[in-house]
């Protein structure tokens, strides 16, 4: 089970983006990575579609290893754990012992 969802608030721990925090756009669990808003940003020269009638330089997010991210709990970065509650299993905040979702 991977441990980051999309839709969590992370924070960056390594590379040129450390310490910016935002929400995960889309987790790739093959390759282990992850899309972070407004993190990793890299330039696109794409030609002109339907979508871009003029086409020309686009800043788009590109993917991060999993492993450089970690969940942000209550403002605080934290590890994840989890627990059988139940008959479920749920992600729980290393850091409080809470249960996250």
């Amino acid at each position: 089970m991977f441990k980051i969802k999309k839709g969590d608030t992370v924070k960056v721990i390594t590379g040129k983006d450390k310490d910016k925090e935002g929400k995960v756009v889309s987790v790739d669990r093959k390759a282990g990575k992850v899309v972070v808003e407004g993190v990793n940003m890299v330039t696109r020269h794409t030609k002109p579609s339907a979508a871009n009638p003029n086409g020309g330089i686009v800043q788009k997010e590109a993917a991060i290893d999993a492993s450089n991210v970690m969940y942000v709990h209550k403002g605080k970065a934290t590890r994840i754990g989890f627990r059988i509650e139940g008959d479920k299993k749920v992600r729980i905040a290393k850091s409080t012992g809470e249960v996250i979702d």
